[in-house]
């Protein structure tokens, strides 16, 4: 077993080329969204939640919403979940800033709590709106909650982990969030499993040597 379990060892690999109208389409959605009001967060946030990473990433990243220290600091997936996202992209060979990572809302939900339904419907254009303009290859949903509402199912998590799931045209694969694997490490070991379920995927789709096989072979 490798991967972010054990090692933090690092991989460099190509990233996307960067495309000037990409990053001016995100541009043009930020301003636009972050001015949004259609829901009761926009009057508690300290800050809107965008988005970030590589405007032609390959893969992108969903969380299920901003938490307290994203809020406080308008990126996705920082302290100590960011920080572990970073060790499960680079086990599967991704820089952060190669791939893009965002969350359904854009705004935190007091304390916390799960997003509600017309938070949802408020939000989950702003998501479509980026996807479109990303194209990704993969999109890696992290966690029940994020998956549920994106896919409008209440499956387990355990009955949508380590497999390919179509969702509006876009290869999707499903792991637990940080947050999750901060409490219980136990778990580890299956998100490794979904990871490199996903990437055995993507090297069949994208032609890339699958990084994560190359160092189970040495």
């Amino acid at each position: 077993m490798q991967g972010f379990l054990f090692d933090e060892h690092e991989q460099s690999l190509p990233a996307g080329k960067h495309s000037a109208s990409t990053s001016t389409d995100l541009r043009l959605l930020f301003d636009t969204a972050k001015v949004c009001h259609k829901c009761t967060l926009a009057e508690t946030r300290q800050n809107f939640v965008f988005g970030e990473g590589n405007p032609t990433a390959s893969l992108v990243v969903i969380g299920e919403a901003p938490g307290a220290e994203e809020d406080a600091s308008g990126r996705p997936f920082v302290g100590r979940s960011g920080q572990l996202l970073d060790k499960i992209l680079l086990a599967a060979g991704f820089r952060r800033e190669e791939v893009y990572i965002c969350n359904i809302l854009k705004c935190r939900p007091p304390g916390n709590r799960n997003p509600l339904d017309n938070e949802i419907k408020s939000c989950m254009p702003w998501l479509l709106g980026q996807l479109e303009i990303i194209q990704p290859k993969v999109i890696l949903m992290m966690g029940k909650v994020a998956a549920n509402t994106i896919l409008n199912n209440t499956l387990s998590l355990g009955s949508m982990r380590g497999k390919l799931i179509k969702w509006k045209g876009y290869d999707c694969f499903i792991t637990y969030h940080p947050a999750a694997l901060l409490r219980n490490p136990n778990w580890k070991r299956g998100c490794w499993e979904d990871i490199q379920v996903m990437m055995r995927h993507y090297a069949t789709i994208s032609g890339r040597e699958l990084y994560t096989e190359k160092r189970e072979n040495q």
